[in-house]
């Protein structure tokens, strides 16, 4: 799909639709309750809100805390009707207390000073603000569920401030579609240089995130260390969201890296990759979908087995996340029961890949303590069912800090595997 002009897309995108119905009255699930998570990787339930609140994350993309309590509290403070009226964040229609107009304000507002920087000739600085931009209007959209009308403008401005944003910095990113099923995806490639082959690392995030979140990663970690990042959204999210998610969580990553070969900068006999939360589940899988392929996988926090098939852990999914899943996949309007029937048919184990034979691959299972969603004995799992693979779990507080370890350990895993 073809990126609009920046002149005026907010007005055009964001014009009153009194057909635009409110996230959380979106899915319907029937019988639902909800459980609460409170961790690092995925942020905490609050009481009274719809949607969980990922501060630590937010905070690492770049969002300033004293910004992020004020967005909150005018969304907490509006008068406007609610589609639940104990629940602060179901304001209804794209007005003052609305999730997504109060998040797209603060996107439209960092816009607007880049453009102005832009005309100055302050290009870095131009740029820094669009990726700021595009934070804001990805957290507008969040947590992206399909048919969120006021979520999918939102979602449109995020990637073209993004393409924006890194049109004006010093290295490349060039875009690969790749072909699956008679369809196109997008997928975006970051080089810190392109004089040389690179070693590559494909991402993704998990069923909540989308590519323009990962560029902290690349920024910070996988540029500096000399790696190219190819990124490409999860099945039903983003780019990829014309196909919904089904247990075979890494099919569209196969056909990436399938054609990966025919991208002229990536070093086809270094490749790795990297997923964070479902994105943990499609890189394992991928390690045993693509052995000959690939040199290593690492999963961070990923949702590989026990949260999964564990009644315990499957009653901790906040009502959010359930309606995620079942818009991912495609099952709107059904039981909470139904819902979670389907889960265990995403577990690695269930489905023979971990825990029958090793893979002659080094994989590295690595999270944080206390992790509801990826326990040590999913790592070791991991660990266990590749030669030379191995299971690190992190101490998880300070909150910050487990960003900067957890990625720390993922470079210095790369550099071992890849160099």
């Amino acid at each position: 799909m073809s990126e609009p002009s920046p002149e005026n897309l907010s007005e055009k995108l964001f014009a009153p639709r009194p057909t635009s119905k409110e996230t959380s009255n979106l899915v319907k699930i029937a019988h639902v309750r909800s459980g609460k998570v409170n961790n690092a990787l995925d942020g905490e339930s609050e009481t009274g809100w719809y949607r969980v609140l990922r501060r630590p994350q937010w905070i690492w993309q770049g969002v300033d805390p004293i910004e992020l309590e004020a967005v909150l509290a005018r969304i907490a403070s509006a008068k406007a009707p609610r589609t639940s009226e104990h629940l602060l964040d179901t304001v209804i229609g794209y007005k003052p207390g609305n999730w997504t107009y109060e998040w797209s304000q603060l996107g439209a507002n960092y816009q607007k000073q880049a453009r102005l920087l832009l005309n100055e000739g302050e290009k870095l600085k131009a740029s820094e603000l669009l990726l700021k931009a595009s934070t804001h209007y990805s957290i507008a959209a969040y947590p992206y569920i399909k048919g969120d009308q006021l979520a999918d403008q939102a979602e449109l401005q995020a990637n073209q401030s993004y393409r924006e944003a890194i049109e004006l910095r010093p290295h490349d990113m060039r875009t690969i579609n790749v072909k699956y099923e008679g369809k196109t995806f997008e997928a975006f490639i970051h080089l810190p240089r392109t004089d040389k082959l690179l070693p590559t690392v494909i991402v993704s995030g998990g069923l909540d995130t989308l590519q323009c979140d990962l560029w902290r990663l690349y920024e910070d970690y996988l540029g500096p260390a000399g790696y190219a990042m190819v990124t490409l959204d999860m099945p039903s999210v983003g780019h990829c969201d014309r196909w919904n998610l089904t247990e075979d969580t890494s099919r569209l990553h196969q056909a990436l890296l399938q054609q990966i070969r025919d991208v002229p900068w990536v070093d086809h006999h270094k490749v790795a990759m990297l997923g964070l939360r479902m994105g943990g589940n499609a890189a394992i899988r991928l390690g045993f979908m693509e052995p000959t392929r690939l040199k290593t996988c690492v999963s961070l926090g990923g949702a590989i087995h026990s949260v999964l098939t564990q009644p315990k852990m499957i009653e901790q999914i906040p009502r959010m996340y359930l309606d995620v899943l079942a818009s991912r996949m495609g099952k709107n309007g059904q039981s909470e029961t139904s819902i979670i029937s389907h889960l265990p048919a995403w577990s690695l184990k269930h489905q023979g890949i971990l825990g029958r034979r090793r893979i002659n691959m080094p994989m590295l299972g690595i999270s944080l303590k206390n992790d509801p969603v990826c326990p040590e004995s999913d790592n070791q799992l991991i660990a266990l069912s590749s030669y030379g693979g191995k299971a690190i779990t992190l101490p998880e507080k300070p909150i910050h800090d487990g960003y900067h370890r957890s990625l720390t350990a993922v470079v210095e895993w790369l550099n071992e595997q890849l160099g």
